[in-house]
């Protein structure tokens, strides 16, 4: 692992954390029941990592681009830290229908996209 490595994960996570940042500007949990900006956060970067799997895995270029796109976009984009705190709020509010549909959705369309994607 060299510098430039190090620097694509850095770049890459900074411009994923920016975009779930803005997402959460668009969908702010205070004005909504349902965490929508980390949903939508969540699947995008499930979306991406698995169109950049399965579509560039025999790229030539795919193991330079793998620091910046999938460890840092992708990861910065995600995030399982907040899903799990917003989960714990609304078990903590009594919202057992929207964690458990938060939890049906965030995981079942994830593994959706691959499931997807791997079939073309």
């Amino acid at each position: 692992m060299g510098l430039k490595t190090v620097i694509l994960v850095f770049v890459g996570g900074g411009l994923g954390s920016i975009l779930r940042w803005l997402l959460s500007r668009v969908f702010p949990l205070e004005k909504t029941i349902f965490p929508w900006a980390t949903l939508l956060s969540n699947l995008l970067a499930c979306l991406l990592l698995a169109l950049l799997i399965f579509q560039f895995k025999d790229h030539p270029k795919w193991a330079s681009l793998q620091p910046l796109l999938v460890v840092g976009f992708c990861g910065g984009l995600s995030t399982f830290s907040t899903f799990s705190f917003e989960n714990y709020q609304l078990l903590q509010q009594g919202q057992l229908a929207l964690v458990g549909l938060n939890l049906f959705v965030s995981l079942g369309l994830g593994l959706l996209a691959f499931w997807f994607l791997a079939r073309f």
